[in-house]
């Protein structure tokens, strides 16, 4: 067996370039790969219950709330259903920052301000200010198109105290206006307040609207998820779907995730580590007496290091075991 470092602390050697041997990185962990973002929902098994909770949510028109622990694929079971109905998928990562104009648009009052200055031209238009306008994922979702986008809200209990409640009107009427343009149309006593003004995609590309106000003509999907770290406003609950996703419980779950992201070929090759792996991945997490969560994704990290053809010494393996397995959120 050779020796699996690649780092080993002892400094560099000029007659050797360890990290030329460095092998393939894990499938989910290959930024090169165009198809990266596409394989992530091919291989996503979603449960029945969270198949029977989206086809709901889309023929009711509803934002599906999805909660559960780490790990237990909420955020990709959005990329699942986009891959698999051919749906435009936009993300929306919420932080403690985060608020609801974040999701609609963004104005560039400072660009503006420069450009008018530069050039001493009026750009007191409506024409002139959508130049200045970026749609982000909310308000892409809301596009008027033919088929509904999926709109992937992940994390929201991280948000802004107020955003769950700021979302109600939105979703209630599947529309928002861009107050910056509204407001010069109302001014401006010649303008009709349907014209067409054209603003910006995150892309770069452009998008007209009329009179300032974005009105979906097909809800989008919207998942959002959430880690169970606060409670959300009745009002807020009333209008979602609400899905659990608990954690794979059988083995032949788990082995079924690890022939998605590592393939047959390796599987075989391994079966019989990999199964020893998965026993034990079980038995170790679903201890009652146990504090803390270990995700599935922990397991691949542990399944795909123990499967290249350089391995750690068993010694090693088992302190690696321990580590990649560590306990998330226990003390």
């Amino acid at each position: 067996m050779s020796d699996w470092k690649i780092y080993t602390g002892q400094g560099r050697k000029e007659d050797d370039d360890p990290i030329t041997r460095l092998p393939d990185p894990p499938p989910w962990r290959n930024f090169t790969d165009p198809a990266r973002d596409q394989r992530r929902g091919q291989v996503f098994r979603p449960s029945d219950r969270a198949i029977e909770m989206v086809n709901a949510a889309l023929y009711l028109r509803r934002p599906l709330l999805v909660t559960g622990k780490p790990g237990t694929g909420k955020s990709t079971l959005a990329r699942a259903v986009a891959e698999e109905l051919n749906l435009t998928l936009y993300e929306w990562p919420i932080n403690t920052r985060t608020v609801l104009q974040d999701g609609l648009y963004r104005y560039d009052a400072l660009a503006r301000l420069r450009d008018a200055q530069a050039h001493s031209a009026n750009t007191n238009t409506a024409q002139e200010v959508g130049q200045y306008i970026t749609l982000g994922p909310l308000g892409l979702a809301l596009l008027p198109i033919d088929r509904p986008a999926v709109l992937l809200i992940d994390e929201i209990d991280k948000g802004d105290i107020d955003l769950p409640n700021d979302l109600l009107h939105v979703f209630e009427e599947g529309e928002f206006f861009i107050a910056e343009i509204t407001r010069l149309l109302q001014k401006d006593s010649t303008a009709e307040h349907t014209q067409m003004v054209s603003v910006c995609r995150s892309d770069g590309s452009q998008v007209t609207i009329p009179g300032g106000r974005v009105r979906c003509r097909t809800f989008p999907l919207v998942i959002m998820t959430s880690n169970g770290e606060r409670d959300f406003p009745p009002a807020f609950l009333r209008r979602c779907l609400r899905l659990d996703i608990d954690p794979p419980r059988e083995v032949a779950e788990l082995e079924a995730i690890i022939r998605a992201h590592l393939g047959d070929e390796v599987f075989a090759q391994a079966e019989e580590a990999i199964k020893q792996y998965v026993a034990d991945f079980l038995r170790e997490r679903d201890r009652p007496d146990a504090r803390g969560h270990i995700a599935t994704d922990q397991l691949l990290n542990l399944i795909y290091i123990a499967t290249q053809e350089n391995q750690p010494e068993a010694s090693t393996e088992q302190q690696l075991r321990k580590e990649l397995l560590r306990r998330l959120g226990s003390e």
